[in-house]
């Protein structure tokens, strides 16, 4: 990944809170940040590995009970994707998880999701990528999973890693307390010894759902 130098407006678009949010955090020095004279910079990877960290820190810790994975994903969109570039994978994701009744405008999906990547990556590290969105035409939060068949080399991982696995989740824009509990349920969750291989060694889309629930 390369260390692009991004502005608060930039970062706080990342996050999904305002610039006053931004520049008070970085004020604070609870946020990664630098000033060039009087204007505050960021580093595109500190700022992803921040949302890391906090994704899997205490803070954000759960019940799994509190994430139903029946309530937001099903085995109709969970799909085996054939394609090696990341945008071609995320396309196809975006209309798999377009399907959901909870997404009202699949081409503002696809268009979003695309633009949050190329704003930063969303791969986590060790093969694990979770593209996600928040949209007013969203009705309710919903994810679609992809099992990539060929690892995704340009998917600009933290840990230089290719990608085989895609969890896709978009929210309504006024969830931001479920989304953030969903991305951190999933986090700690594939973080279990063995599930990874097991999900992409899986042969069909139910085995996948199976080892998810």
């Amino acid at each position: 990944m390369t260390d692009d130098i991004l502005t608060i407006e930039e970062v706080a678009k990342y996050l999904r809170v305002s610039d006053r949010t931004v520049y008070d955090w970085a004020q604070k020095g609870e946020i990664p940040a630098g000033k060039i004279g009087t204007v505050w910079r960021f580093k595109k990877s500190e700022i992803e590995n921040w949302v890391n960290a906090r994704l899997s820190s205490s803070s954000f810790k759960q019940d799994d009970s509190q994430v139903q994975l029946k309530n937001i994903l099903s085995p109709e969109r969970i799909v085996f994707i054939n394609h090696s570039s990341k945008h071609d994978a995320i396309v196809q994701l975006a209309d798999v998880l377009a399907t959901a009744p909870q997404i009202k405008n699949a081409p503002e999906l696809t268009s979003e999701i695309l633009k949050r990547e190329e704003l930063m990556s969303t791969a986590i590290g060790k093969g694990i990528a979770i593209p996600h969105v928040r949209l007013s035409s969203v009705t309710d939060l919903v994810m679609a999973v992809g099992v990539c068949r060929k690892p995704i080399e340009d998917y600009q991982t933290i840990d230089d890693e290719p990608v085989d696995l895609l969890f896709m989740i978009a929210a309504a824009y006024n969830q931001h307390s479920q989304y953030l509990k969903t991305l951190s349920h999933f986090c700690a969750k594939l973080k279990q010894e063995g599930l990874h291989s097991s999900i992409v060694a899986a042969k069909t889309e139910q085995e996948v759902f199976s080892l998810l629930a």
